[in-house]
């Protein structure tokens, strides 16, 4: 299983005024659902922010995003590990499957991989 990017979320209601801030940065939405914006840096994609008002699908609102190449694997080897699983593994309507685990600091994390 690899890491292919890890993403912050920020929860928060001011998501046009994120979007400004983070902009004067060289950060570029790519992504609004409406409840969630990504922005991210045309000079390197792969570094990028979220900006999250609540999760719509999920019942807590995650710390950080870790996309990997192999979720089933990733939910697989967390679940064995003991690691609470705070949202059952899961295909999104948006295109992605995924869960949340929460790490030894509390911390949630929506661990996912694109189909």
């Amino acid at each position: 299983m690899a890491v292919r990017r890890v993403v912050p979320t920020i929860q928060s209601e001011a998501v046009r005024e994120s979007r400004e801030f983070y902009g004067l940065l060289g950060f570029e939405e790519v992504m609004n659902h409406g409840w969630i914006m990504t922005l991210a840096s045309p000079s390197a994609p792969a570094a990028q922010v979220s900006v999250m008002t609540r999760d719509e699908t999920a019942p807590v609102t995650p710390d950080m995003s870790v996309e990997v190449d192999d979720v089933d694997a990733a939910y697989a080897v967390m679940r064995d590990s003991g690691a609470e699983i705070v949202h059952p593994l899961q295909d999104e309507e948006w295109g992605v499957r995924r869960f949340f685990v929460r790490d030894p600091s509390g911390r949630v994390v929506n661990v996912l991989g694109h189909r």
